[in-house]
């Protein structure tokens, strides 16, 4: 896959994500009860004291991730150019680490609340795919160094 097509398909990937983080903060904000598509407790999650991080409202922080993506992979796609291997390492960091706090909301889900949210399932989902093609991106596109 050309690196043009990549960036693209991770921004597009960047875009449902906000839209699903954007969907839950509206529903939220209206205090209409999210619909859930498989039937789940996205209400009771969503609203769960661990609906928040450092005070922070976690579909806030997924609004904020998922726009860095889109615009981050944006700018890879049509001016890779003007962007330095400092930011393509940047880039992969925030991913891994949105991965591993969705891995960590997610058990959150498991384990402590036993409900689950078909929406945050969805969007630990789009993480696993933006984190792997994001790495991808960088060991075909981006020079490794052979020393350390």
């Amino acid at each position: 896959m050309n690196s043009f097509l990549l960036h693209i398909f991770i921004a597009c990937i960047g875009v449902v994500g906000f839209s699903i983080a954007t969907y839950i903060s509206l529903c939220k904000k209206k205090k209409k009860p999210l619909v859930c598509p498989l039937r789940t407790s996205c209400n009771f999650v969503t609203t769960s004291d661990y609906s928040k991080f450092l005070g922070i409202h976690v579909e806030y922080l997924g609004m904020a991730y998922y726009a860095f993506v889109t615009l981050l992979h944006l700018l890879l796609a049509f001016s890779p150019y003007y962007v330095s291997d400092m930011v393509f390492w940047f880039g992969l960091l925030v991913s891994i680490g949105a991965f591993l706090f969705s891995v960590y909301l997610t058990s959150v889900q498991a384990f402590v609340l036993k409900q689950w949210c078909t929406w945050c399932i969805f969007s630990a989902t789009l993480c696993v795919i933006i984190v792997l093609a994001t790495y991808y991106s960088w060991v075909t596109i981006v020079p490794l160094p052979l020393t350390l």
